[in-house]
């Protein structure tokens, strides 16, 4: 459930809001634990790096197109 004062994702992105800060899970629900918001913030971080990794082998992958034409 989230109310009117809850951002998006995108707001955050788009507020430069550090990661950080970005643990909507521990607000109420936890009681301000951040400490029980670890899972969630793991599969936010591997879920960036695993798309970091697939834009960076598309990247290798189009530069050596490139370079054999």
């Amino acid at each position: 459930m989230t109310s009117a004062t809850t951002a998006s994702q995108t707001e955050l992105k788009a507020a430069k809001v550090p990661l950080g800060w970005r643990d909507q899970c521990s607000a109420k629900e936890k009681m301000y634990l951040p400490w029980e918001c670890e899972n969630e913030r793991h599969a936010y971080e591997k879920c960036q790096y695993e798309d970091y990794m697939r834009r960076m082998k598309e990247l290798s992958k189009r530069k050596l197109e490139a370079a054999e034409e």
